[in-house]
């Protein structure tokens, strides 16, 4: 992440502040917002006076690297900062991070879970004031059970059989502390999971439009009852069709990739925030699938991140823990790529993240590069629709075939393949002349 700033200020104090209450990045003065390159004067202690400055500026005190380099035969300081290691880092009282390519202010409570979180708590490790062992369902203890022997994932060599066994096992993962159960606890294998969040449960939809409401529902129970009463609303109501692949039997093609699905269902289960007054959304639309999560993506973490290997942050270790030993999540840091893996083996577009957007984290899946809203943004119609269409199902589309589909002329079809290529909807591939042909954009 890259920040470029004409001159030293408070504004690139803030940045400093922001990249590193996010992942890091660096700061660029002497460099315009357009990427011009200006310049900026640096005399015998002007690299001490700015790393002065920005530690006066920050708590706990920021010593990033400062360098001076030299662009286009111009001197410019680089500022190079790292993740913040010692909990939130403020700004004269005020605490950034980065969203996107803006320092957007920390609420109270991201600033709370940010030093509960470098001090080793979260909110699922916490005990549940009031609740004790008898408040776990035993039967749902020892499905968890069996499945974590089986699977032997988890540090235990052995475990014994029986509920005093389990309850000891618990004791261990740390899902049961001094006799009380957690928060994971409860969500997990609780009689009364929303007992300790109330908005922790999910609201399915299918929708023609957002206004349209065709069928919803509300999934509660434990997180695990969750995900599997989530996918089973998905098999339901997902698309299906039969591909003669030249095997005996023919394979099951599913509107989106249930494995996708499936993925995306257990991040929100898993990374949502237990403390926020929303309840995780889903949404699927003619044409896409979003799903909403309270809670924005974790500051140690940008968008750019979810789509190549990264560490794992979760917001919530214990139940994590959980969801990895009976190996719904397959490894830490692999759910998003793995969206991403499935997305494109089925033809589609990559997976798109968004945060902040209403205080939560968002992620959605289009069967196609463009939506039928984006379309009509774009004033894609008629036609041009259908040449999206049909390069979308055939892979490409030529200017030769453009005339032949649509009976039209040469001048014509080159007219049409040019505003689509100029409105961002097809790219231009190949070489001039016959061998030019056009492919949806990001496909």
């Amino acid at each position: 992440m890259v920040e470029f700033k004409s001159s030293f200020n408070d504004e690139a104090i803030e940045t400093v502040g922001a990249f590193a209450n996010t992942s890091g990045g660096k700061v660029l003065i002497g460099v315009n917002d357009s990427g011009a390159v200006g310049g900026f004067q640096i005399g015998k202690k002007t690299l001490e006076d700015l790393a002065s400055r920005i530690q006066e500026a920050t708590d706990p005190r920021l010593q990033p690297s400062i360098r001076r380099e030299s662009l286009e035969g111009k001197d410019v300081v680089v500022i190079t900062v790292s993740p913040a290691s010692r909990g939130p880092v403020s700004i004269r009282g005020r605490y950034f991070r980065r969203v996107g390519r803006t320092n957007q202010r920390m609420s109270h409570d991201e600033i709370m879970r940010r030093v509960s979180y470098t001090a080793g708590y979260s909110w699922d490790s916490m005990t549940v004031t009031g609740k004790t062992v008898s408040d776990l369902d035993m039967t749902k203890v020892r499905a968890f059970m069996s499945k974590v022997i089986e699977v032997r994932r988890s540090p235990l060599t052995s475990i014994g059989r029986g509920d005093k066994e389990y309850i000891r096992a618990l004791e261990k993962f740390d899902y049961i502390v001094n006799g009380k159960p957690t928060h994971a606890a409860i969500v997990l294998f609780g009689k009364k999971p929303e007992s300790v969040s109330i908005t922790g449960f999910l609201k399915i939809g299918r929708f023609r439009s957002p206004t349209h409401i065709v069928d919803d529902k509300e999934v509660h129970g434990t997180l695990f009852e969750q995900i599997d009463e989530a996918m089973a609303w998905f098999r339901q109501r997902l698309e299906t069709e039969l591909v003669i692949t030249g095997k005996p039997e023919r394979d099951e093609k599913w509107e989106y990739p249930l494995d996708a699905v499936r993925e995306a269902v257990i991040n929100a289960v898993c990374h949502r925030d237990y403390g926020f007054p929303a309840h995780s959304q889903i949404r699927l639309y003619d044409d896409y699938l979003n799903i909403w999560n309270p809670g924005p993506l974790v500051a140690e973490l940008s968008l750019a991140d979810l789509l190549k290997h990264h560490r794992s942050v979760p917001r919530n270790p214990l139940i994590a823990k959980a969801l990895f030993y009976t190996e719904l999540i397959e490894h830490w840091g692999s759910g998003t790529i793995r969206m991403a893996k499935e997305l494109k083996s089925a033809g589609m577009p990559a997976p798109v993240f968004e945060t902040a957007t209403q205080g939560g984290f968002a992620v959605t899946f289009k069967r196609w590069p463009f939506t039928a809203e984006e379309l009509d943004e774009l004033a894609i119609s008629g036609r041009l629709r259908a040449a999206l269409e049909y390069a979308m199902k055939n892979g490409r589309i030529t200017n030769q075939i453009y005339q032949a589909e649509f009976k039209v002329s040469k001048r014509t079809s080159s007219d049409e393949l040019a505003v689509l290529v100029r409105k961002g909807v097809f790219e231009r591939r190949g070489k001039t002349g016959k061998g030019t042909y056009y492919v949806p954009k990001g496909q």
